[in-house]
């Protein structure tokens, strides 16, 4: 063997202990040798005593060799279940694990025990007696307990059912489980803080934010004036009120911002977060993206599809005045009357996303509104009567599709006058399933946007291409 070897990390290392224990046994067995020799040659006794030597060295050698067997690094005799972290050996048939194992399922699972010691730990030991992965926790104390919420890795052929049972019999209660996505695998404060710059960004997140931070559940925006007149809703403090499985905000705009999440009810963690991100989205104040798409129409002329708010009030309101009384009919389904109560709210970006189509004079010809209506999503057009049949409502509609899509959401519904054709092929050129529903001559045409989200064009390029050129982007 080489004086020279390689450490566990690669390192050279020079074992000079060794070489001086060698050295010296050397010069002992030089001196022993020369004593022997002497002995033998002077001594009556000396092939006696040589015979002796040679059985000694024999025995001494035979009982060394079966002692390194027994006492050896030889595996034991009976398998420990232990196995070299470095075995490569392919697993036999009955060895092969099952395809559901290989990655397992995810799991998202809230459960609440005694605030006590000892409670967590038989918890976990209940998950991993089952082979259960813990990948996060997150507890949140109760005047009563504590509420844990696991993100597991469980095996694929264990069920809900198994889990829960077995969390039961651990001693949780009120336990509660669904599954989970490669979403879920980011950790609360990471995913805390990306809705918070989502929300800095633009006003109209906030209840998108709200939605991703606490789960399927109802948001509801209240203003403090409604558009059509009347009380506004009961007021809250300051500080927000939590009820159970209903929590209420005060809203930034000055009306009332109501969760409702009827399947589980809101911790006080969760009540604080969501707090924390309505008072930033008041402390910002109204804002939006400033970008915007300059288009070419089929006979030549150019638009500009971009984000609008109540700064541009005026130019709306001058577009409905522009407007006859059968275009403002087929919009709001009815006679139309204070167009700065309806403008106000529709502009707001508390309550959804505008665009809007202008010219390169700068005068609107074209609104469309994205709005949030609980836990759906309405579209509406309205472009002015000369600007109508020539694309400009299905650019706009397939660009609020496309943000619906990025928000989340399952589908959009519009509703209209059933004798509104221009409506019917804007939402008939979006190519997604359609559901009608006709009442009384009052049209609601729903799009259901999993096929829009599962394809791979979007439909805001198919709305560009009906227009002709390209978009040039400032």
């Amino acid at each position: 063997m080489s004086d020279v070897t390689r450490a566990k990390h690669g390192r050279p290392v020079h074992h000079w202990r060794r070489d001086a224990v060698e050295l010296a046994a050397l010069f002992t067995a030089v001196a022993v040798a020369d004593a022997v020799a002497n002995l033998v040659g002077h001594g009556p006794d000396g092939p006696a005593l040589l015979v002796t030597s040679a059985m000694a060295l024999a025995a001494t050698a035979a009982f060394h060799v079966w002692w390194s067997r027994r006492h050896g690094h030889a595996p034991p005799v009976s398998d420990t279940g232990a196995r070299p972290t470095t075995e490569t050996r392919p697993a036999g048939p009955s060895e092969q694990p099952a395809a559901g194992d290989l990655a397992g399922a995810l799991w998202r699972m809230r459960t609440t025990v005694k605030d006590e010691p000892g409670s967590l730990a038989t918890l976990c030991s209940a998950l991993a007696e089952r082979r259960v992965d813990i990948l996060s926790l997150q507890t949140h104390p109760l005047a009563d307990g504590t509420v844990d919420e696991f993100l597991l890795r469980a095996p694929g052929a264990l069920a809900a059912a198994e889990i829960s049972r077995a969390i039961a019999l651990a001693g949780g209660t009120s336990t509660w489980i669904e599954r989970a996505d490669a979403h879920d695998l980011v950790d609360a404060p990471t995913r805390v803080l990306g809705l918070a710059a989502r929300t800095a960004l633009d006003t109209a997140e906030l209840p998108l934010a709200l939605r991703q931070l606490l789960g399927r559940c109802t948001i509801r925006s209240l203003p403090g004036r409604p558009a059509g007149g009347g009380p506004g809703p009961r007021p809250v403090p300051v500080e927000g009120t939590l009820e159970d499985t209903v929590m209420r905000l005060p809203a930034p705009e000055g009306g009332v911002l109501t969760v409702e999440r009827p399947y589980l009810p809101f911790t006080p963690t969760e009540f604080a977060r969501a707090r924390a991100l309505t008072e930033l989205d008041s402390r910002l104040g109204p804002r939006i993206p400033r970008g915007q798409d300059v288009l070419t129409l089929p006979e030549g002329n150019d638009i500009t599809v971009r984000r609008v708010d109540t700064g541009d009030l005026a130019a709306a309101r001058a577009m409905h005045e522009r407007c006859s009384p059968d275009t403002l009919g087929l919009r709001y389904h009815g006679p139309f009357g204070d167009a700065d109560r309806y403008l106000n709210h529709l502009l707001s970006p508390r309550f959804g996303r505008t665009l809007a189509a202008q010219t390169a004079s700068g005068r609107i010809v074209g609104l469309g509104h994205l709005l949030w209506d609980g836990d759906e999503t309405e579209v509406a057009l309205l472009v002015e009567d000369e600007w109508q049949r020539r694309g400009v409502g299905g650019e706009l509609l397939g660009r609020l599709v496309v943000m619906a899509v990025e928000a989340g959401c399952e589908s959009v519904y519009a509703v209209t006058k059933a004798s509104n054709t221009g409506m019917v092929a804007a939402m008939r050129g979006l190519g997604l399933p359609l559901d009608y529903q006709v009442e009384e001559g009052t049209l609601v045409i729903t799009a259901r946007l999993g096929a829009a989200r599962d394809a791979s064009r979007s439909p805001y390029d198919t709305a560009r291409q009906r227009l002709g050129d390209p978009a040039r982007r400032n």
